[in-house]
């Protein structure tokens, strides 16, 4: 588990207490900085609370924690197409307002953790497997990501961490990959788990929606629009192999829910053999 999460009701208000299980208080104010900082200007994300000492970190039982407002709504497994477009804008909106955040953060699983993850996996798995992940990694070598315009990503902007009452988005949720990367990256991360149907196809109607939201906040450079078709399989890759490199070295735990690689594999073909859908 990557953190323990309790709600806690109170006469002041409903939270959400979160304690850090794998993140050091090193780590952490990047994160509780940024949710900070976008919460502020109004954007869907919860609060962190401070403490008497003015301290939005702090520890219990041993481990960092920290106290956040709780968001009404709750998560979608089969989106919508409207509930798509309020993603798309909630992402570029996202990717704009962390232009004045001053903080940065290494992505811990970019493209070093790409090919050290890669490596490791490569004598434990099939012949096909393996020639999957050398051809990707050298094809992502020629990739130029510096020419890609940067920023704050959330980079698992999942279905499972944005909320929804109906059609409307009342919450983005769970920033602890957010770091400093390519924007774009998050926009091919995003597209791959709400627009792609479960045998590895872009879904059209939610994937255009999606992308013309995004647009809307911000629009894509014509770098950006180059390197798409490759920053799509980057995207695909960095969850197949951590699903994969899961799957393969197994963590010890009485709640480990270990995801099936196979999707993100799928994905990944479908890109490597087709043109992606237009933005």
């Amino acid at each position: 588990m990557e953190n323990t999460n309790y709600f806690v009701d109170t006469s002041d208000g409903r939270w959400v207490l979160t304690l850090f299980e794998r993140l050091n208080h090193h780590d952490l104010p990047f994160f509780l900085g940024l949710m900070t900082h976008l919460a502020s200007r109004g954007y869907p994300s919860a609060m962190p609370v401070r403490t008497r000492e003015g301290h939005n970190l702090t520890t219990l039982n041993g481990k960092p924690a920290a106290l956040v407002r709780r968001l009404t709504g709750q998560s979608v497994l089969f989106p919508t197409v409207a509930q798509c477009q309020a993603v798309g804008r909630a992402l570029g909106e996202l990717h704009v307002a962390g232009l004045s955040f001053e903080g940065r953060a290494v992505n811990a699983r970019g493209a070093d953790w790409r090919r050290a993850t890669a490596l490791a996996l490569l004598d434990k798995t099939d012949a096909a497997q393996s020639v999957l992940i050398e051809s990707e990694l050298a094809a992502q070598a020629t990739l130029d990501w510096s020419a890609l315009p940067q920023g704050v990503i959330h980079a698992d902007l999942f279905r499972d961490n944005v909320l929804f009452v109906d059609e409307r988005l009342t919450g983005v949720i769970d920033f602890y990959y957010a770091c400093t990367d390519a924007l774009v990256y998050d926009l091919a991360i995003t597209l791959n788990d709400w627009c792609v149907d479960p045998d590895g196809r872009p879904n059209p109607a939610r994937w255009q929606t999606m992308s013309l939201a995004y647009r809307s906040a911000r629009e894509l450079t014509p770098a950006e629009r180059s390197a798409w078709p490759l920053v799509l399989r980057v995207a695909a890759f960095r969850f197949y192999l951590s699903r994969l490199y899961d799957w393969t070295f197994p963590r010890d735990g009485d709640v480990v829910h270990v995801k099936d690689p196979a999707q993100y594999r799928r994905i990944l073909e479908w890109h490597r053999q087709q043109a992606p859908l237009p933005l």
